[in-house]
């Protein structure tokens, strides 16, 4: 596994995680979000392609308040990993895609932890 985490604003999922700091996409064993066309169920990425949105911080509707990208699969991800998505994407609107992806990066993190702002 490549230890190697690089600052790409491709690697962003579209529900604002970085998946270049997953250790999924490290070990070469998923594509990431953008890529991994067999990830058809994911009802943010599905919205996000049919809006031709990059991410879900790009979207007009609050992502707080948006059924689809608080799911139940979403939910139990924040519950298990303390995973603050809505925190991901107010960041990502406050510094960019390029300035995030750099961020997390650096702290070798896919998510801003619930709490940590």
């Amino acid at each position: 596994m490549s230890n190697e985490i690089m600052a790409d604003k491709e690697l962003i999922a579209f529900c604002g995680l970085y998946c270049g700091a997953c250790h999924k996409f490290l070990a070469k064993s998923c594509p990431g979000c953008r890529k991994n066309n067999k990830a058809t169920w994911c009802k943010i990425r599905v919205c996000n392609m049919e809006k031709n949105i990059h991410t879900c911080a790009d979207c007009e509707c609050d992502a707080s308040k948006c059924v689809k990208c608080n799911n139940f699969i979403s939910k139990i991800f924040a519950l298990l990993f303390r995973s603050d998505r809505n925190a991901c994407l107010c960041r990502i609107k406050a510094v960019g895609e390029d300035a995030y992806a750099k961020e997390m990066a650096e702290k070798r993190a896919m998510t801003i932890k619930k709490g940590k702002g």
